[in-house]
């Protein structure tokens, strides 16, 4: 019985997908929930598990094609081995046919022809590109043999394990002595290569430039000696990885004080649709996240009600999610408010952009040890640079420099948060 593998209900707001992997291929075995390909969305990647076990009989939608809900992406043959294993049983019980007399010898059928390089100008599936941006290749050096002169994953994957060898070139007859010299090259090839965006990168383009477009956006900065919250890890931070099993890191900090100046202005947690200004009294913190698939954002709920152990424990998952394109859209629906970390990549100072419909974001930087005035001393302090970016049609540059200023206070004086004061 065959069996048709369609393209599941996708996300809202999500019309089309990318086929971006399949893991197995025409001929190959399935068992019923394995995955057998995984599609890119702007905004997660979806597993498709097989629905029987069977033989994948046919793929109708090769990598990099553009599919929608619904669309019909492959076909398995259902039961033990398929059809393959019912023509086998079928064959076994058929009569052996008569001895036919010996065919005259025929020709010898010539060679197929090698595979052509692939073209650069080509589009290629999202897991060609990635292979080929990480080895520095060209899709013009690897013989493609995929459908229409298509470069494939295994195209890809046989020209690493097997690269071709350099043949030494043929000596060239001496030159005649009366001959002048060729003039060397002056200079090396100036390759480029075009590939198309992926989707999430495509997405996250839409969105930054949206925000830009729309939003009144404004930063306002400030820094934060971070010695009292140094101090705190330092002393608790081997008692509370033995009690919670999890690492007391800096953004639970980060994200208590968030919520707690949140609550002192409610305008910054604060949303606009259309005329009218939203508040929420709710605090949905997202957390920019980096993955191979690009910056994403999910979403801590209910930040208000967790504790320290709890946000930590979020973070790791949201990271560990990230990293293997785990993430669900629930994950990365809504939010209040937002925080992002570029201080882990080395950043300074930045300006972040909101993300709409949010009117706020909260960006934290690297920490550098500085000498600080302290109470008419000079002392050495991990310093860190604090930005807010507003959306000034709702906010003004007084609450805005107000709530970064709380934001300060609470992490300067981390007791302010477990006394709720």
């Amino acid at each position: 019985m065959s069996i048709e593998v369609k393209v599941p209900a996708l996300p809202e707001s999500v019309s089309e997908a990318t086929v971006a992997t399949w893991h197995k291929s025409a001929g190959d075995a399935v068992k019923r929930d394995e995955t057998i390909v995984e599609l890119e969305t702007d905004k997660v990647m979806l597993e498709v598990p097989a629905s029987a076990s069977g033989v994948l009989s046919e793929i109708r939608a090769e990598e990099g094609a553009s599919v929608t809900a619904d669309d019909i992406i492959a076909i398995i043959e259902e039961g033990e081995g398929g059809s393959a294993s019912s023509s086998s049983s079928k064959a076994a019980r058929q009569p052996a046919p008569a001895p036919a007399p010996s065919p005259e010898p025929q020709p010898e059928p010539e060679p197929e022809p090698a595979a052509e390089p692939a073209s650069d100008d080509q589009p290629q599936s999202p897991a060609v590109r990635k292979l080929l941006n990480e080895h520095g290749l060209s899709a013009s050096s690897i013989p493609a043999t995929g459908k229409g002169g298509r470069l494939t994953k295994a195209d890809v994957e046989n020209y690493l394990a097997n690269p071709p060898e350099s043949k030494a070139p043929s000596p060239a007859p001496a030159p005649a002595p009366t001959a002048a010299p060729a003039p060397a090259p002056t200079g090396g090839a100036r390759e480029e290569q075009r590939v198309p965006m992926t989707r999430i990168r495509a997405r996250i383009a839409e969105r930054l430039v949206e925000a830009q477009s729309t939003a009144a956006m404004l930063t306002t900065f400030n820094e934060v000696d971070l010695q009292a919250v140094n101090d705190i890890r330092k002393q608790h931070k081997e008692a509370f990885e033995k009690h919670h099993e999890v690492k007391l890191g800096f953004m639970s900090f980060f994200v208590k004080a968030a919520v707690e100046a949140l609550k002192r202005f409610p305008l910054v947690n604060a949303s606009i649709d259309g005329n009218d200004i939203v508040y929420h009294g709710y605090y949905d913190i997202g957390i920019a996240v980096s993955s191979p698939r690009g910056l994403v954002v999910p979403i801590m709920r209910d930040a208000d009600a967790m504790s320290f152990a709890e946000v930590e424990r979020k973070i790791v998952e949201f990271g560990t999610k990230a990293r293997d394109n785990k993430l669900t859209m629930e994950d990365l629906t809504g939010g209040t408010f937002s925080i992002t970390n570029g201080g882990i990549f080395g950043s300074m100072l930045s300006t972040p952009i909101l993300n709409p419909p949010q009117s706020a974001i909260l960006g934290m930087h690297g920490i550098q040890e500085r000498p600080m005035a302290i109470n008419g001393e000079v002392q050495i302090r991990p310093m860190m640079y604090l930005a807010l970016t507003y959306d000034h049609r709702i906010i003004d540059g007084r609450e805005a420099v107000l709530f970064l200023r709380s934001i300060k206070e609470f992490l300067e004086d981390p007791t302010k948060l477990l006394l709720d004061l």
